[in-house]
Order: C-alpha cells, then sequence, then structure tokens
C-alpha cells in the first residue's frame, strides 16, 4: 500500500495533465480557434503543413486508383533519347508528337529521369517523382502566402483539394509546365528574401524549361530596377543571359540557327483542337497572322497601361525594405537589453530570496527547544485536519483571510513589427504580369492551368468583390479547364471569368494608388503648415528682440 506522501504525489500528478488537458482543450479544441485557423491569414504556416500532408496522401490515392493517360511523356523520353544518342541538332530531336520545342534546362532535367525511371518505361516511379514536384511547388507558393499574409486560409484549402486538373496535369500527365513553374516559385521565394544572383538564376533556369516563363520578364524588369538600379540589372540580365548560352552551349556550338529557332519559337502556331481559350473562333481565324498581332498589340497595351502601378508598388516596397533595415537593428538592440535587464531582475530576487530563508532558517536554530525528537515527531492525518478545521473557524470569526499569494508580473513580449505584408507589393505586379500574358495568349491548352493556377487565389483577393463573385471566378475557370474536349460555352465563360478578374484587380490597384495619393497630398499639407508656422514663430521672435521694432509697435 502506498504511503500518504507519495498517494499525494500521484493526485498532484493526475491534477497537473488534468489541468493541462483541459487548458489544451479551451485553446484548440474549440470554435475560436477553429475560426482562426479558416480565416486569420496569420494562421496559414500551421495551415500549410496540412494542406501539404493532406495533398501527399491526396496525390497517393489519384496515383493508386486514376489510370495513368499518355500525352507527352514518351515524346519527351524519345527526344532526350536522341541527345543522349550524340544528336545536337534541333530539327532532328523528335518524339511522336513532333519536334523539340524546349529549351536545353529540360534536355538535362527530363535526360536525369530518363534514366531514373528506366529509359522512361517505369512511368509509376515517374508519378511518385511529379507527388515530389507537386508537394515542393505547393510549399513554394504557400509561403509567399504566409509572407503576403492577404489569402485566409480556407481560400487556399479548397483552391487545392478541388481542382481536379491540376491534379491531372501533376500526376496523371506528367507535363513539363510544373517543373518550369516550380522553379519560377523558387526563384519568387528567393527575390522576396533579397537572394538576387540565386533568384537569377532559378529564373532563367525556369525559362531554360519552357519559355512559358518570360511572360514575368516585364515586372522582374521593373523589379531589378526599383530595387538595384539600373548598373545592377544590366548585371543580372547579363547573368540570365550568360546561363542561357551555357546550358545551351552544345547545341550552340553545332547547330545555333536550328536551336533557336527550335527552342524559342515565337511564330509556333498551335492545334485548334487542343485550344481552351478560342474554340467559338474557327480554324482559318485562328490560326491567322493578323488575329495573332492583335493578341500581341494588346498585351503590350495592357502591360503599358499597368507598368506606372506597378512601378509604385515596387518603389513602395523597396521603401518599406529600407525602413525595415533601419528598424530592425533598433529592436534586436532593445530586446536584448530588455532581456538583460529581466536576468538582472531575476538574479537580484534570487539573492534575496535566498538571504531572507537563510536568515529564517538561523532564526529557527535561535529558537528551538532541546527536545528535538518530540518536535520533530510527524503529525497524524487526524491532526493536520484538526489544525485545518480550527485555522478556518479562526478566519471566519475574525474576518481575515489568508494573504494573497503574490502575484507575478507577466513576462514582457519582445519588441515586434512585422515587414512581412510589404511583400504584397512585390507579389500583385509579378502575378499581374504572368495573368495579362495568360488572358492574351494565342491559345490556352489544359496544361497551362499550371501556368497561373497558384496564382489565383491571390489575385481574386486583389478584387473589391464579394467573396461569392470571387468563387465565381474561380469556378468559372476551373470548369473552363475541367471541360473536354472544350466548347464554345466553356470558352466564353473563361474569358467572361478573365475580364472580370482583370477588371476587378485593375479597380483595387486604382484604389490603393488614389488613397497612396490621397495620404502623401495630406502629409505636404501638413508640412507646409508646420513650416507655415515655423516662419511666423521666428517672425515673432525677431520682433520681440528687436527694440526698435517693438517701440514702433508700441
Amino acid at each position: 500500500m502506498a504511503s500518504p506522501k507519495g498517494q499525494s504525489r500521484v493526485d498532484s500528478r493526475r491534477k497537473k495533465t488534468t489541468n493541462r488537458l483541459q487548458k489544451f482543450k479551451e485553446k484548440y479544441l474549440s470554435w475560436k480557434y477553429a475560426r482562426y485557423l479558416a480565416l486569420d491569414p496569420s494562421a496559414l504556416p500551421i495551415v500549410a503543413l496540412l494542406i501539404v500532408l493532406a495533398e501527399a496522401v491526396i496525390n497517393v490515392l489519384v496515383i493508386q486508383h486514376v489510370p495513368y493517360t499518355e500525352i507527352d511523356w514518351v515524346a519527351y523520353m524519345q527526344e532526350c533519347e536522341g541527345f543522349l544518342n550524340g544528336t545536337t541538332n534541333y530539327a532532328l530531336l523528335r518524339g511522336d508528337t513532333g519536334p523539340l520545342v524546349y529549351p536545353a534546362a529540360f534536355v538535362y532535367i527530363y535526360s536525369a529521369l530518363y534514366y531514373l525511371t528506366a529509359h522512361g518505361s517505369n512511368v509509376r516511379l515517374a508519378q511518385y517523382i511529379y507527388i515530389g514536384i507537386y508537394l515542393l511547388q505547393m510549399c513554394l507558393a504557400l509561403r509567399l502566402y504566409a509572407k503576403s499574409r492577404k489569402v485566409p486560409p480556407y481560400m487556399l484549402v479548397l483552391t487545392a483539394f478541388t481542382s481536379y486538373r491540376i491534379h491531372s496535369i501533376y500526376v496523371l500527365r506528367l507535363f513539363n509546365d510544373p517543373v518550369a513553374v516550380l522553379l519560377l516559385y523558387a526563384s519568387l521565394n528567393l527575390f522576396m528574401d533579397s537572394r538576387w544572383l540565386w533568384g537569377t538564376i532559378f529564373y532563367s533556369l525556369a525559362v531554360g524549361v519552357k519559355m512559358n516563363i518570360l511572360l514575368f520578364a516585364p515586372a522582374l524588369l521593373l523589379f531589378y530596377l526599383a530595387n538595384l538600379g539600373v548598373l545592377l540589372t544590366i548585371v543580372h540580365l547579363f547573368i540570365c543571359g550568360l546561363i542561357q548560352v551555357v546550358i545551351a552551349y552544345p547545341f550552340l556550338r553545332t547547330h545555333p540557327v536550328e536551336y533557336l529557332t527550335g527552342s524559342f519559337d515565337l511564330g509556333r502556331i498551335f492545334e485548334h483542337k487542343w485550344t481552351v481559350n478560342y474554340r467559338f473562333l474557327s480554324r482559318e481565324l485562328f490560326e491567322q497572322r493578323e488575329f495573332h498581332l492583335a493578341l500581341l498589340g494588346l498585351h503590350l497595351l495592357l502591360l503599358l497601361a499597368f507598368a506606372k502601378y506597378t512601378w509604385t508598388f515596387f518603389k513602395s516596397y523597396v521603401h518599406l525594405r529600407e525602413v525595415q533595415q533601419i528598424i530592425l537593428p533598433q529592436l534586436m538592440l532593445k530586446n536584448r537589453e530588455e532581456k538583460e535587464k529581466a536576468k538582472a531582475a531575476k538574479k537580484k530576487s534570487h539573492h534575496k530570496s535566498k538571504s531572507k530563508k537563510s536568515q529564517q532558517q538561523e532564526q529557527a536554530q535561535e529558537l528551538e527547544p532541546g527536545n528535538k525528537e518530540e518536535d520533530e515527531e510527524e503529525l497524524t492525518a487526524e491532526q493536520k485536519s484538526f489544525l485545518k478545521s480550527f485555522e478556518k473557524g479562526l478566519q471566519n470569526a475574525t474576518g481575515q483571510k489568508r494573504p494573497p499569494a503574490p502575484v507575478k508580473e507577466p513576462k514582457r513580449k519582445p519588441y515586434e513589427i512585422s515587414f512581412e505584408h510589404c511583400t504584397q507589393l512585390a507579389l500583385l505586379p509579378f502575378f499581374l504580369c504572368n495573368f495579362i500574358g495568360v488572358v492574351c495568349a494565342r491559345s490556352l491548352h489544359y496544361q497551362f492551368y499550371v501556368w497561373y493556377f497558384h496564382s489565383l487565389p491571390y489575385l481574386v483577393w486583389s478584387t473589391p468583390y464579394s467573396v461569392g463573385v470571387r468563387f465565381l471566378i474561380l469556378g468559372g475557370i476551373e470548369y473552363s479547364f475541367n471541360t473536354y474536349p472544350s466548347t464554345n460555352l466553356s470558352s466564353i465563360v473563361l474569358h467572361v471569368s478573365h475580364l472580370v478578374l482583370l477588371v476587378g484587380v485593375a479597380r483595387h490597384i486604382r484604389h490603393i494608388i488614389k488613397l497612396n495619393t490621397l495620404v502623401k497630398q495630406k502629409r505636404q499639407l501638413e508640412q507646409q503648415q508646420q513650416l507655415e508656422r515655423e516662419e511666423e514663430r521666428k517672425q515673432v521672435q525677431l520682433t520681440n528682440d528687436d527694440p526698435k521694432i517693438t517701440k514702433k509697435l508700441q
């Protein structure tokens, strides 16, 4: 049988465990915390982890239960096989679906996959590799969303889990578009962290996989100029070009014309049967050069229309980053000082309590009677309960209560300011620049959905529309890419969704610029009024100091 002391220890441990469970339930298993996870963008790091884990399971289930569809994988392997056999003439590198039309980085990456998958025959292994690409892409995209703190987590959960087409593009079709987009998002993350060289390297590699990454180039050029200035911008553009030359050297050395016309063919004509956005046009009109030039002109006009706003956003971003560099060291210094003060106070209080305890022990030893054995005799349980009830009775009789325990000072939180919100000023122009390119594309194939899918939640949340309208836009785009083969209706729905989204983003940007202008005008007015007051004060001071002026006034 356990002793009373042992039993009391067990009881106290049980009580502590119960209290901890109760606190855990109150904090985490409550509607308040569920609302925080669903609605608060600051909860995204937690939700992002759950999304990635759930997506890993979903993609494995998709591979296990949905049959793989062969479209381009075999052609990729055939094109790479020709290169691995020694052919460096792009005109001779072909697959079942046609000639090789992607730059050199594509050839190297898919040559590695060629060896990893037993010359392309182990498709199941390739699918699992694409799961890894999908999850990495998710992590990079969610990191940008977490930094910007703009979109509520529930929106990202819904878009991630409900897009059948995106899961299909990655793990059931094995297209090369996801590889290019992965490298692009790696570069965006690096740019947001001000790691310029690595960002430039990854961006150039993304362009080396597929040419559509150039849709981000206009925004990147302005971003370089705003952050780095003209000279460093030229340096980074040179690095981009140098990487393209280095990776393409085996092809440029032997057949340069074939490489350039094959991998960067701006005049390439797409097949009408695969179009998602222009099904309602006749094949003749769809392939007309005048139609392509009109779309290119519209693309350039939209870029020019948003260029000034983009520059304003980027300059504001740079200004906030400069403020961050000034303030953060000061905050770190202040936090260090507060930490040292708290340590010193704790040390002082510890010494005080220690000296007080030693004094009490000395007093107790002085007052201690000779017969220690009788006094040290342990009280029985009945005697303890009697003393407790006697003490309560005295308290009730006298109206006095036991003195309250000393209240501990709450722990001081460190000084901190989050500057990551300024990421919004950089991300929106990048995503908008790419979106304009997609809107003006001559043709969108099903796999092109991945070009802008991960930016759509951000774009719809950068509009003044209600939540219902935002969901309708995303639903319209998803419907269009899930309709196979595309129809006149699905193509029209896609264009309407794009147009409504573009107008909404434009309205949002104009509103922000207008507010920014009003704030600047107000600040200038306040500065002018302050200068006028200082002038008046100086004049009054001069009048008071000069005795002649004072006499004249009298």
